[in-house]
Parts: C-alpha cells; sequence; structure tokens
C-alpha cells in the first residue's frame, strides 16, 4: 500500500514541468502560505511546487552549439566560385529547385566575406 502511494508521488513529480498552467494553479492554491497563485506564470508555479514538495530542480545542460570553423575570405570565394559552377550546371537542366538553394547559399557566403572584411 505504501509503495503504490509513493509510485504514484513519483509519477507526479515526473510530470510537474508537463502540467498545465490552470493545473498548476490549483495544486498552489493548496498549499499553506501561497497568495496570488493566479496571477503566477509556469516557471514561478514551478517552483513554489516544487520547493513545497521537497523536490530539486534538475538542471538541463544546455545544448552546445557546434563550432563553426571561420574561413578566410579566399576560401569563401573559392566557395562561391564552385556554387557558381553548380549553379550554371543547374540552369541548363533547368532544375529551378536547385538554382534557388545554390542562390541562397551563395548570398549567405557574400555575407560571410561582407562581414569579415567590415571585422
Amino acid at each position: 500500500m505504501e509503495e503504490e502511494i509513493k509510485e504514484e508521488k513519483h509519477v507526479k513529480e515526473k510530470t510537474l514541468d508537463k502540467m498545465t498552467v490552470s493545473d498548476l494553479k490549483e495544486i498552489a492554491k493548496e498549499i499553506p502560505g501561497v497568495t496570488g497563485a493566479t496571477a503566477m506564470k509556469k516557471e514561478e508555479l514551478l517552483t513554489i511546487i516544487k520547493e513545497f514538495r521537497g523536490i530539486e530542480d534538475e538542471k538541463k545542460p544546455k545544448k552546445k552549439k557546434p563550432v563553426k570553423t571561420k574561413l578566410n575570405i579566399k576560401q569563401l570565394k573559392e566557395k562561391i566560385a564552385g556554387l557558381r559552377m553548380e549553379k550554371k550546371t543547374a540552369r541548363e537542366s533547368n532544375d529551378r529547385h536547385m538554382i534557388d538553394i545554390l542562390r541562397r547559399r551563395i548570398n549567405r557566403l557574400k555575407k560571410q566575406t561582407r562581414k569579415l572584411v567590415q571585422g
């Protein structure tokens, strides 16, 4: 019987982050000493409820952005030249979709070269 109660409590703890704000507000209203629960945001409600229940907040590791290797202007211009050749062959085969993709890639690389010159 006690094991079932512990399991239910454990399941509830896991789903706190996934609960809606209205559900969290109802739970916060039941906690003694909490006022203004209806005006609180989800993060505030979660911290109050977790603090009351004695749940330690697990900090999720931040996702690391992939490190981009910086190319110099010469390498960027070589890449642009290669993409222009691909665009020329796509034009000859009337592949509109590929032409648009290559056009956007070339423009992006041109912006990068401008940034390198300015900065």
